[in-house]
């Protein structure tokens, strides 16, 4: 027993000596190819166990011909672990390549393809790791490109849609500081009408910045759909009657919610006044308010527009999306139904819209409110 724990003392000291060796050759070469690192390991375990057992020999006086021996096996062992390493490093050092110009690929704007051939698991994962990443780049990419085509529309229907009535407006005001209209009060009063359309667009305008920004201030409280929806319908009732559309609500449950009030009860007049102005004369927009299956609210206004073309039905909500019918007044400047989805979605709810026969329905989905 005391034999056995020298032997392994004397090859424990020898070997920890090359193992200190070849740990402070890799820290010098920790920068370079992993070749280089897995040839150094190997070339550590061979010299450590050569050094072992050299003095593990002299300490034991073993015989010239055992020393031989002992030598050439582990020559042998060294003859084929060094180009086993080296073929390892190579492979791994190759495989690593393919995936450094793999990566390249989608950070130059493509799509991450995965080298083709085996790999290790860490090169696997990371694989996989690396494909995960290219499609959420590629999504995020994809919603730049959507936000920076809705805010380059914004800007170019807001800029045509101020630059219609300021000119009427510069028209009106010269003509009445020439003396020159012949009816005064008709022009102050198309003039007023002018200005509170541009009021209402800047309202719209900075609204919407504030959802955009998080600062939208809410304060919600304990309302019954019925109540509201009830002074939106009458809130809505004389464009109803100015357009031929008869204004209906039904299937109105009495339903609570927590909400803030006057912002609601925008969403509710914004949805409103474009179902009312994209519904033909005769024709009718109706107002439901009832509780679903799994607890929540549904609110719905529902029209006879005729239906909204399968490619725009993702962009109504969008910051500036007015249809390709809508390029001019009254349409507005494609903020009302932007400004519905962010006020409903700061309510913690969802926003949406889908075609029926003859128009489409545009749906609030709300929680209840606690009980």
């Amino acid at each position: 027993m005391r034999d056995t724990l020298l032997i392994a003392a004397y090859a424990f000291a020898g070997a920890a000596l090359s193992g200190l060796a070849g740990a402070a050759v890799l820290r010098l070469i920790r920068r370079r190819s992993l070749t280089a690192s897995l040839t150094v390991v190997a070339v550590v375990g061979v010299v450590a166990m050569l050094s072992g057992t050299l003095v593990v020999a002299w300490a034991m006086f073993l015989s010239p011909h055992d020393l031989t021996v002992v030598t050439t096996v582990v020559v042998m062992a060294a003859a084929v672990s060094l180009p086993t390493a080296l073929v390892l490093g190579r492979w791994v050092v190759a495989r690593s390549r393919e995936l450094t110009v793999a990566a390249r690929s989608f950070g130059d704007g493509g799509a991450f393809a995965a080298p083709d051939g085996p790999a290790t698991a860490e090169l696997d994962a990371l694989s996989r790791e690396l494909a995960a990443t290219s499609a959420r780049l590629a999504e995020s990419r994809e919603r730049e490109r959507a936000l920076e085509t809705s805010r380059r529309e914004l800007v170019a229907w807001i800029s045509h849609d101020l630059r219609t009535p300021l000119a009427g407006l510069r028209a009106m005001a010269e003509a009445l500081e020439d003396g020159v209209a012949a009816d005064p009060g008709r022009y102050l009063t198309r003039i007023r009408a002018e200005v509170e359309r541009l009021d209402g667009m800047v309202g719209d305008l900075f609204e919407l910045s504030r959802i955009h920004a998080g600062t939208l201030p809410l304060t919600p409280s304990r309302i019954s759909l019925y109540d509201l929806i009830g002074d939106a319908i009458a809130g809505a009732d004389p464009l109803a009657r100015q357009h031929g559309v008869k204004l209906v609500g039904e299937r109105v449950e009495a339903v609570p919610v927590e909400v803030d009030g006057r912002e609601m009860s925008r969403v509710l007049g914004n949805l409103l006044v474009n179902a009312i102005r994209r519904t033909p004369a005769d024709g009718t927009v109706a107002v439901a308010a009832e509780r679903a299956a799994d607890g929540e609210v549904v609110l719905s206004v529902t029209d006879g527009c005729g239906g909204i073309s399968e490619e725009d039905l993702p962009r109504v909500f969008d910051t500036g999306w007015r249809g390709t019918d809508a390029r001019t007044p009254p349409a507005g400047a494609g903020l009302g139904l932007a400004i519905v989805r962010g006020i409903v979605e700061a309510h913690q709810g969802r926003a949406r819209v889908r075609n029926i026969p003859g128009g489409c329905r545009f749906e609030v989905i709300l929680p209840t409110a606690a009980p």
